[in-house]
């Protein structure tokens, strides 16, 4: 019993190691805007750039063959389909597009940009944070479209669609709303002024309204819902829609403007399924705007759930009158990288877009960024990443045939 006790404080004694000596663990984080822990890495790895707001401790030896958590080598196997994505969705999916997200930071990045601009790959963009409450309205009544305005801007000359995200999430509030102490008729007022300048601004885009629900379906917590309930949702989309009426009759580079509300975690049945598809009901049934429901798609490599569970939560969705679409793809593994990892993410990927093309109320696919060099998953699941199919140096994985095969097959 001593000999067991000893092993065990020795190895705590070791787990704590490089915090004593102020150093990151292999795969830990070491950098990025706003990081205050250790910025050197233990004996073994070196700290590695990987965006503006993540650097990582990656072993010595992969650092020079990846980035941004992919982990892997040279050798891993790479994706070998010519066939591009978007025209595919498209031509034998019969989507309106497959896209991707990106972010201001990456757009100085001229080699990513030239893919991101392939509209033969990527028909489809959604800025990840430049559309969101604490970028638009900083402050009470002041608002900045500038970096908005880049990512659209883009996709116009690109011919590419663009997808609003988002007017009311329960994260990335500035404190003025999230701290503000209003009362519930004040609050109602700030959302609605919000969604509705917003929507003026990008009149004729499809917008994302994302996060009612806890996993277990209860209500998620945040400012709008402890004093409005769900009609906040109500709020904000009938806001959004009062602020640009005709706009599903525009022709333009832009997407006709559906309203849309996007989760995670509603890609099978359960109950957060359910919860959003009695939501959606209650909507259509009070005569509320609502086009569509947006899946987000943040999944695990070899949790995916089955083909015909995907299906048959689209086709309840569908069921009601709406359209869906998968919103941010992205299939995350724990690290490093494998080959057969990688067989199993190309199957994933596989299996959910097969399940989009199976139905025809799933209109398009958006993956969550296109490149692991540029992927958030690292920062937030310590030990994970490569959820991409592209890898940090911009080489198609096997995931993208995984993707053709999906919407080809």
């Amino acid at each position: 019993m001593l000999r067991v006790k000893l092993s065990v404080s020795l190895a705590t004694l070791l787990a704590l190691l490089p915090l004593a000596l102020g150093q990151s663990a292999v795969w830990g984080q070491c950098g990025g805007s706003g990081w205050t822990g250790p910025t050197t890495c233990v004996q073994g790895s070196a700290c590695t750039f990987q965006n503006d707001f993540y650097s990582q401790c990656l072993p010595d030896g992969t650092a020079t063959t990846t980035s941004n958590g992919s982990g892997g080598s040279a050798a891993l196997p790479t994706g070998t389909s010519t066939a591009k994505s978007n025209t595919v969705a498209k031509s034998l999916g019969g989507k309106k597009y497959f896209g991707s997200a990106t972010d201001n930071p990456e757009l100085s990045d001229s080699t990513y940009v030239a893919t991101l601009s392939d509209n033969t790959l990527f028909g489809q963009i959604t800025p990840g944070n430049s559309m969101k409450w604490d970028a638009t309205e900083p402050s009470r009544g002041t608002f900045t479209f500038t970096n908005g305005d880049a990512v659209v801007s883009l996709a116009k000359k690109n011919g590419q669609l663009v997808r609003g995200h988002n007017c009311v999430w329960y994260n990335q509030l500035p404190s003025w709303v999230s701290s503000g102490n209003f009362n519930a008729s004040t609050l109602t007022s700030i959302l609605s002024t919000h969604c509705s300048t917003v929507v003026k601004h990008w009149a004729g885009q499809m917008y994302a309204f994302s996060f009612p629900f806890n996993d277990d379906g209860t209500v998620r917590s945040f400012v709008f819902s402890n004093a409005l309930g769900l009609d906040y949702v109500t709020t904000a989309l009938v806001a959004a829609r009062a602020a640009d009426p005709a706009a599903k009759l525009y022709a333009s580079n832009l997407h006709p403007f559906n309203l849309f509300i996007n989760d995670y975690n509603i890609d099978a049945p359960g109950s957060k399924s359910t919860a959003m598809i009695n939501l959606v009901k209650s909507l259509k049934a009070a005569g509320t705007p609502i086009d569509g429901v947006g899946i987000q798609g943040h999944l695990i490599v070899g949790q995916v759930p089955s083909k015909a569970n995907l299906i048959a939560n689209y086709q309840a969705f569908t069921a009601l009158g709406v359209e869906i679409a998968i919103t941010e793809l992205d299939i995350r593994m724990t690290l490093p990288e494998t080959a057969a990892l990688r067989a199993q993410q190309q199957t994933d990927y596989q299996t959910v877009i097969s399940a989009c093309k199976a139905v025809a109320g799933c209109v398009g696919v958006t993956i969550w960024d296109y490149t692991d060099k540029y992927s958030w998953i690292p920062g937030v699941f310590s030990g994970q990443g490569a959820a991409l199919p592209w890898d940090a140096n911009l080489v198609r994985k096997p995931a993208y045939d995984g993707i053709i095969a999906g919407f080809t097959n």
